[in-house]
């Protein structure tokens, strides 16, 4: 590679020292008597200057921000987000069929610093990465978990949150019990539903609590909420949805994921400017309180469900 640059390098300043020559302020009369095609020389220089650099020109660099779905939503004045309405408390319609929820709020932060509308475009799950590919929005906002499969044909910016395995716990465990470390006992009963990253987790994280499956995951939380066990662990989406329905003032939620399952915004790939615009958007909202603000509203608390029953 070092030889590669350095003979293009040589190239660039023999034919930098041919024009000098060749176009010189010495006297007339020594002028060629050949006209100089300047535009030629021009693009001779241009050549070796770009195999120089890696073969990318300016013109090169310009067309890909051009392309950028970045340019498009900001010339556009709109930020057109895909999800699928249905998963609580990430994206859902409320009573008068708005669509509220945590994705919800964070798109809207997102079209507010882009600078341009919020347009809502609610999509069949089982299409929504063919309609991302073929262009019916711009990125999908949708809780949806980053895989290495997904990965294949769409890109992922940095996870945005954690959705993995958390707990809700009989009251009368309050101050005994404070992660999922204290319930691997025997003395404890810990519920799921069968078949289960959360059947999973409880086998490999708490092999010496006794272990209770269910067809459902809300009996299995029933189960708890009765005292007929001592906890069940399932994801946080769940666990925030049956807490705000169910369990307010007869459970205790202890809602940081023990596992990790992250979800992140997907866009189309080849696009490195959105990406980045996107992680850095990420970070903003996480450390100016606008995050923790939204977090606070549809994952601690439980009054939403009041906009949605």
């Amino acid at each position: 590679m070092k030889r590669r640059f350095l003979g293009s390098a040589l190239g660039v300043m023999f034919l930098l020292v041919l024009v000098t020559a060749l176009t010189g302020c010495g006297p007339q009369s020594q002028a060629p008597q050949a006209q100089i095609d300047e535009a030629a020389i021009k693009a001779m220089v241009d050549k070796a200057v770009a195999e120089a650099t890696g073969g990318q020109s300016q013109n090169t660099r310009m067309d890909l921000i051009k392309q950028s779905t970045l340019e498009e939503i900001v010339k556009r004045g709109e930020l057109r987000v895909g999800f699928e309405a249905g998963y609580l408390p990430f994206e859902m319609a409320d009573k008068k069929g708005n669509f509220v929820g945590f994705d919800i709020d964070m798109a809207k932060e997102m079209a507010k610093a882009m600078g341009v509308k919020f347009v809502p475009v609610n999509t069949a799950w089982d299409g929504i990465i063919p309609a991302l590919i073929t262009k019916k929005f711009d990125i999908i906002m949708s809780g949806m978990t980053v895989t290495q499969e997904r990965n294949l044909q769409i890109n992922f910016a940095d996870p945005y949150i954690i959705v993995g395995q958390t707990i809700l716990l009989n009251k009368k465990h309050a101050g005994k019990i404070n992660s999922y470390k204290d319930l691997n006992d025997p003395k404890y009963t810990v519920t799921s539903k069968l078949g289960t990253t959360g059947e999973k987790a409880i086998k490999r994280l708490l092999p010496k609590a006794r272990y209770k499956s269910f067809e459902v995951e809300t009996e299995a939380a029933l189960e708890v909420m009765n005292g007929k066990a001592d906890a069940t662990v399932y994801d946080l989406p769940f666990c925030v949805t049956f807490m705000a329905q169910q369990g307010a003032g007869k459970l205790i939620f202890l809602d940081e994921p023990f596992t990790f399952e992250p979800l992140a915004w997907s866009i189309r790939k080849g696009d490195p400017d959105f990406l980045n615009w996107l992680n850095n958007f990420l970070s903003q909202v996480k450390n100016d309180g606008r995050y923790e603000k939204i977090y606070n509203r549809w994952i601690r608390s439980t009054d939403w469900i009041s906009q949605v029953q």
